[in-house]
């Protein structure tokens, strides 16, 4: 049996796998094999293909499309013509609810330049305006996706449509893992809502589920059914674990073709070895409370996000390569009505948190080798939804890139004059995805999985890093 042949029945059986300990397995084969072992450790420490700027990336989901007109493009002329409809000289736009000849929606918001670079950031941030100098903000991204359900899936995969690979998945892919006792893929979301695609979005796709994220929600059990049950202790969970590897050995070595067993018999090894790191990585106890106090773990709106970003800066600490956080889990930024009072909201709870991540990556360090990279699937339109929100718009939306090499305190690109469609430096989804791995040390069109005998690369063969975005 072929190396890839045995990788492929692996995939299989992690595919099915299912949850608790067969959900563990799609992070199996961490542990490093013997040379003589029959199948090579696919999460194993890859070399990059050149110098990386990043060693991990902190990808912040705000689901639902957040309002660039809103956060970080002003637009004045957008309130001058308020009340008016689109003029005719803006071309047709196509909306995904329909509401024709809706007026243009004013924004109430002030404005001002924060940092040596006088970047434009709203009242409603005003903790991520305090990082302002370390930011580059891209005023000018598009994607195709004018639903949720497709914007979600291509702002993650690279296509509207489901079945690819994740970003996260390919960076796992390319540069494999630098913990053997963690996933080298984490995602989190802050509440239990269902997220747009669900586990669609970090999914491995056609690749060895080895590669995809691993959904862990701390507490006590940090990933379910992780810990041993009670009265249960480690010298009897080792000695079951290795009754069950003498007893699965002996079958393998009468049916050598069934490397199912070998998956699992690895799964468990993690697994066991998760549990004595796992919990210990999720357990905020130690930290001070000056740090707690920094991600706002001491007030109700900002500490389900202050945890989760303060768990990503322990992950990245511990050797995890790629940490998602869904904040808005559920399509909570999706303002068609009332966008007052859900961005105010949404922004209070994100806005400490996230500029608590930078300050707190700055100062024990990481901040240089960690790229931290927020946005959602699209942004909203100067039109009006309702009268008081606005719809999705894919054709020019902003996100921003910290850390990890970027250039900060200046703006990339812009949309027109009321925030409609980019027009300067456009950078679509694969721009952007070529950008996050390029600054991972990782070329779009030299990462390559075969797939069917054809080569698939992370953008669909399109899209060029945006290299200006390191100075």
């Amino acid at each position: 049996m072929t190396d890839r042949t045995a990788l492929a029945s692996r995939r299989e059986w992690l595919a099915s796998a299912g949850t608790g300990f067969g959900a563990l397995a799609l992070n199996a084969l961490l542990a490093g094999e013997s040379p003589a072992a029959p199948a090579p450790n696919p999460l194993a420490p890859r070399k990059p293909h050149f110098k990386p700027a990043a060693k991990a990336c902190i990808f912040l989901f705000m689901e639902g499309g957040p309002s660039h007109i809103d956060t970080f493009d002003p637009k004045p002329a957008l309130n001058k013509l308020a009340g008016k409809p689109l003029p005719d000289s803006f071309g047709s736009v196509i909306t995904s609810m329909g509401e024709a000849r809706a007026p243009l929606l004013a924004s109430p918001r002030k404005w001002k330049q924060h940092g040596t670079g006088g970047l434009w950031v709203s009242e409603l941030l005003p903790h991520t305006a305090e990082m302002a100098d370390d930011l580059a903000v891209i005023r000018s991204c598009v994607a195709d996706g004018i639903n949720h359900s497709a914007g979600v899936c291509q702002m993650n995969t690279g296509s509207i449509l489901g079945g690819r690979p994740s970003l996260g998945s390919w960076v796992t892919y390319g540069l494999g893992s630098e913990n053997a006792n963690l996933p080298a893929f984490v995602v989190m979301q802050d509440s239990q809502s269902q997220v747009v695609n669900g586990p669609r979005n970090w999914s491995a796709g056609f690749m060895p589920a080895v590669y995809q994220g691993t959904r862990i929600q701390g507490g006590n059990e940090p990933i379910p059914n992780l810990n041993t049950p009670e009265g249960v202790t480690d010298p009897q969970q080792r000695g079951k674990l290795d009754l069950l590897k003498q007893i699965n050995s002996r079958f393998a070595e009468k049916n050598p073709d069934q490397t199912e067993l070998d998956a699992r018999m690895t799964s468990y090894e993690l697994a066991f070895r998760m549990q004595a790191e796992a919990p210990e990585a999720v357990d905020l106890s130690k930290e001070t409370e000056e740090t707690k106090k920094l991600y706002g773990l001491d007030a109700k709106e900002t500490a389900t996000m202050g945890r989760l970003c303060l768990l990503a800066r322990r992950m990245v600490e511990r050797g995890v390569r790629f940490v998602q956080i869904y904040h808005g889990a559920g399509s909570k930024w999706d303002a068609h009505s009332k966008l007052e009072e859900n961005h105010g909201g949404l922004c209070r709870s994100m806005d400490q948190p996230v500029a608590a991540l930078l300050k707190d990556l700055k100062r024990v360090g990481l901040l240089d080798t960690t790229l931290v990279y927020w946005g959602g699937e699209f942004g909203r339109t100067p039109m009006s939804e309702k009268g008081d929100g606005r719809d999705h718009n894919p054709t020019g939306f902003t996100q921003w890139m910290a850390g990890g090499g970027v250039k900060g305190g200046r703006t990339i690109g812009a949309t027109d004059e009321v925030g409609l469609r980019a027009v300067e430096e456009k950078l679509h989804v694969h721009d952007l995805h070529a950008t996050v791995l390029h600054l991972m040390g990782l070329g779009h069109m030299d990462l390559v999985y075969k797939y069917k005998g054809r080569p698939e690369r992370p953008t669909l063969n399109e899209g060029d890093p945006y290299k200006k975005i390191t100075g």
